[in-house]
């Protein structure tokens, strides 16, 4: 058990504490000795337990492995974690893993929301001063199958394909069943198809796509399905496209619109290319008369045309036909939609207004009146006014539309002290009607460009009393009718308005408060500039002494409003 090697050194096997001491080793020659002392310490081995030994989970679970050590009291240890024997990094696995260490002995690993790729082999390391050891565990991870395998297309025509694909990981799950998952430019993103067979069990690897569209180009894509859930799909196949085929689906909404007179307009909502189900794709157009047996039949080529007019003097307004509207491609003739009656046009009006009267209101606005004679066919929908300047042409009128049967208008936004031309006219769906005879307006002059001046005010208590310089209007100003006084409380935005032909006027001041006061002129074109503001205080009724009556005079003669003078006089002296 004890052996001295050849070159000295001593070698002790199966140690107990029985071997604990120190060791002298001597070395003697004929010039001497030399000795060296060991001392020997024997520790209890350490051992572990490692719990669960093999663990099959689900994807999205969670666990906790349980590393137990049993080791000399005297020495410490340190654990350590491996996932198919690469270190842990805990604070790089996105919080799935966590150490916790509830004990200087053991040592846990949790696993949070278990994810396919955390399937392996973890190990728990010990280490001490004296020894290290180590123990496995096996972690198996179920969860949705993998993606299938190359999809490939192998046979097409007008509403099938046939697909092959190779089966994915199944994640220790069983495959159950696949879906075939298609994706056009028609429809939203990625749509399940129906196939043969209906159901596509887990251990078939082709299927067939049915009801397809002809003339569409396709891209598929299979999706597995195991106990655990459904997995990611597999990559796109290539873009293929299915054969042409006869049109299967009419025009839908077939009906009639407004047109011109002597015409029959039919419309329809043109056909989606995703149904046109090949190239040369165009409408058949049929009619006829109601009651009348044989159908004309006209062609109409474009794809996306959505109306057809037919004209035929012969045939009277709002005359009844029967109308249906087919497909056709380069492969054949498709179905008629069902028959609908519609009717021929009653045409635009054919009356123009009559009393038209324009009415000059301000200096920017004119009102239009009319009447409108009353039309079997040509139903007016509305009326248009145009309206031009006097050295302008008619072919530059402004425009403006009325609805139903409005018969006045209000023109606004004018230039003032103009002479203007105007006429109304109906119009409805199929077109306009003839215009009235012109008639002429002109606007009113522009108000005074002058304020009130030199104002000045006495107040008596809750009176006061205005007086101001009279506004002389210019050549080209409407002449002065007389004057408004504004008058609001400071902080609101609501005038009171007393109107006069003189140059003075009394406001009341009904509450208790600051008021603010201006004053302009009043003519046909409008109201002049305003004065400046006066701010006068009221005292809510309460009887005014002479010695408080005061006098002031405002001067306009620049922008700044100036206290000129304020006297001390009875209130009877005003």
């Amino acid at each position: 058990r004890i052996i001295i090697l050849p070159h000295g050194s001593l070698r002790i096997l199966n140690a107990s504490k029985s071997d604990e001491g120190r060791y002298l080793c001597q070395g003697v020659n004929v010039f001497g000795s030399a000795e060296i002392i060991a001392s020997v310490s024997v520790k209890e081995p350490t051992r572990i337990e490692l719990t669960p030994k093999k663990i099959e989970l689900t994807v999205g679970e969670s666990i906790v492995l349980s590393c137990k050590a049993l080791h000399d009291s005297t020495l410490d240890v340190t654990f350590y974690w491996t996932l198919n024997g690469q270190p842990i990094d805990f604070e790089k696995e996105g919080g799935h893993f966590e150490s916790i260490k509830a004990q200087a002995s053991s040592a846990d690993l949790m696993i949070r929301n278990i994810l396919l790729m955390h399937a392996g082999r973890y190990g728990c390391r010990v280490q001490t001063a004296a020894d290290t050891v180590s123990d496995e565990t096996e972690l198996l991870v179920r969860g949705p199958p993998g993606p299938p395998g190359v999809v490939i297309v192998e046979e097409i025509t007008d509403t099938t394909a046939t697909l092959s694909w190779s089966p994915g990981a199944d994640n220790h799950s069983p495959i159950s069943l696949y879906n075939l998952q298609a994706r056009s430019p028609f429809s939203l993103g990625w749509q399940t198809v129906k196939t043969v067979p209906d159901v596509i069990s887990g251990d078939m690897e082709s299927a067939m796509a049915v009801e397809l569209n002809p003339w569409v180009e396709y891209e598929f894509r299979v999706v597995a399905t195991n106990k655990i859930g459904t997995g990611d799909p597999s990559a796109p196949s290539r873009v293929i496209r299915t054969n042409e085929a006869v049109p299967k689906t009419p025009p839908a909404n077939v009906s009639g619109r407004s047109g011109r007179r002597h015409e029959l307009v039919i419309a329809w909502e043109p056909v989606s290319e995703e149904f046109q189900n090949g190239e040369g794709f165009g409408y058949i157009v049929a009619f006829r008369p109601n009651g009348t047996r044989g159908w004309k039949e006209k062609m109409v080529t474009s794809s996306d045309a959505a109306k057809f007019i037919y004209r035929d003097e012969s045939v009277p307004p709002l005359t009844p036909f029967e109308v249906k509207v087919g497909v056709y491609n380069n492969k054949g003739d498709g179905p008629f939609s069902p028959i609908v009656v519609i009717c021929s046009a009653e045409g635009e009006p054919t009356a123009a207004p009559i009393d038209v009267k324009a009415t000059s209101l301000s200096v920017s606005e004119i009102l239009v009146a009319w009447k409108h004679i009353k039309e079997s066919l040509g139903r007016p929908q509305g009326f248009e006014v145009g309206y031009w300047k006097d050295m302008e042409q008619e072919e530059a009128a402004e425009k403006v539309k009325t609805e139903g049967n409005e018969s006045s208008i209000l023109l606004t936004g004018l230039e003032g002290n103009t002479l203007y031309h105007l006429t109304v006219r109906a119009y409805n769906a199929a077109g306009y009607g003839p215009p009235s005879t012109a008639v002429r307006a002109a606007t009113k002059k522009s108000p005074p460009s002058q304020a009130p001046s030199n104002i000045m005010w006495i107040q008596d208590g809750s009176h006061v009393s205005l007086g101001w310089e009279p506004v002389r209007s210019l050549a080209n100003e409407s002449d002065v009718m007389g004057y408004k006084v504004l008058f609001r409380q400071e902080g609101q935005s609501n005038s009171q308005v007393i109107e006069t032909q003189k140059t003075s006027a009394v406001v009341l001041l009904p509450d208790v408060g600051v008021y603010i006061i201006e004053v302009c002129a009043v003519s046909e074109g409008g109201d002049g500039t305003a004065s400046p503001q006066i701010r006068v205080p009221s005292f809510s009724g309460g009887k005014v002494t002479s010695a408080q009556s005061t006098l002031h005079v405002l001067s306009t003669s620049s922008s700044s409003v100036t206290l000129l003078l304020a006297l001390m006089v009875p209130s009877t002296s005003w």
